[in-house]
């Protein structure tokens, strides 16, 4: 087994257990600060207008008539079009959405090539002529999502480069890192693209490194450009969880559990619970109006004093 194959296989392990942990660790955090931010999806009836099962009369005595589809609906509007972009800043849009629109298809690429060197160990051919459809379907759509993600994804990720590079606004708020994310991304972009042109315009080389990689057998000499998109690859898995990109796992949760949270406090419940624990927390920083050494439910609670 190569060097470059042992590599993959730690790239990946790293990578789903970090990632894996700090998605944990988001799950354990204290309950976040609690602020409706209206319109919410799931209000059956009230979500298009921006409204609340608080308007009705006792609301409280009344059991709750959330719809979780209509939430995934309106995160599916904003994952794929990116519709915040589009409606508050246009200009940045024009290479955001192609951007997310190439990683997707290039996340569906990955896995019809997994699916490809899966079907390919029970001896179905992937290709044009394939005596199997699945085989030719398979074949087809990698093509498709292969050719359009790479050159999606190196337009937007250029573009946005460029974007935060020399347009003033978001120059301001871009940090050294959100460069160095832009520019690796876009290596390997140029990397996938570049190797599909040079030796693998099937995918065929990569299918078939992948079909070794699952099946734990050696694999023979890949060429240069195929071999330097998987050296990246592998150097992207070690260093994706380290960066802000993780909050493409974390997106429902930051919906889901905080931006639409509009749970109720009821006496008794899990939200209570969660208050008081998290009010008897104790206090290691100090400020003006805030004394350390006291917990939070202390320093809630304690009378304000004259300056």
């Amino acid at each position: 087994m190569g060097g470059l194959q042992l590599l993959i296989y730690i790239s990946i392990l790293f990578f789903v257990v970090v990632v894996g942990a700090k998605m944990i660790k988001i799950v354990r955090m204290p309950l976040h600060v609690r602020w409706d931010l209206y319109p919410i999806p799931h209000e059956k009836g009230k979500g298009a207008y921006g409204g609340s099962y608080y308007e009705e009369l006792d609301w409280w005595t009344k059991p709750a008539n959330f719809s979780l589809l209509s939430e995934i609906k309106a995160m599916l509007k904003e994952i794929i079009l990116v519709h915040s972009v589009y409606e508050n800043n246009r200009p940045l849009w024009v290479f955001s959405f192609p951007f997310h629109l190439g990683m997707y298809s290039l996340l569906g690429f990955v896995a019809l090539m997994i699916l490809g060197a899966v079907l390919g160990l029970f001896d179905i051919t992937i290709s044009a002529a394939s005596t199997s459809i699945l085989g030719q379907t398979v074949h087809y759509l990698t093509l498709v999502l292969g050719t359009a993600g790479w050159i999606l994804a190196i337009v937007g990720a250029f573009g946005l480069f460029v974007n935060r590079l020399f347009g003033s606004k978001l120059r301001a708020a871009t940090v050294f890192s959100d460069y160095i994310n832009l520019l690796f991304l876009l290596s390997v972009f140029v990397a996938g693209f570049v190797s599909w042109q040079t030796a693998d315009p099937t995918y065929s080389v990569m299918r078939g490194y992948m079909q070794n990689l699952i099946s734990f057998e050696a694999a023979g000499i890949l060429p240069t450009t195929v071999a330097v998109q998987f050296w990246l690859l592998a150097a992207l898995m070690f260093y994706f969880p380290f960066t802000h990109m993780t909050h493409m796992f974390a997106k429902y949760l930051t919906y889901h559990k905080v931006r639409w949270d509009d749970e109720p406090n009821t006496r008794g419940g899990k939200i209570e619970s969660a208050v008081n624990e998290q009010l008897g927390y104790r206090l290691d920083w100090s400020a003006p109006h805030i004394k350390t050494g006291g917990t939070w439910g202390e320093a809630a609670t304690a009378p304000e004093e004259d300056e």
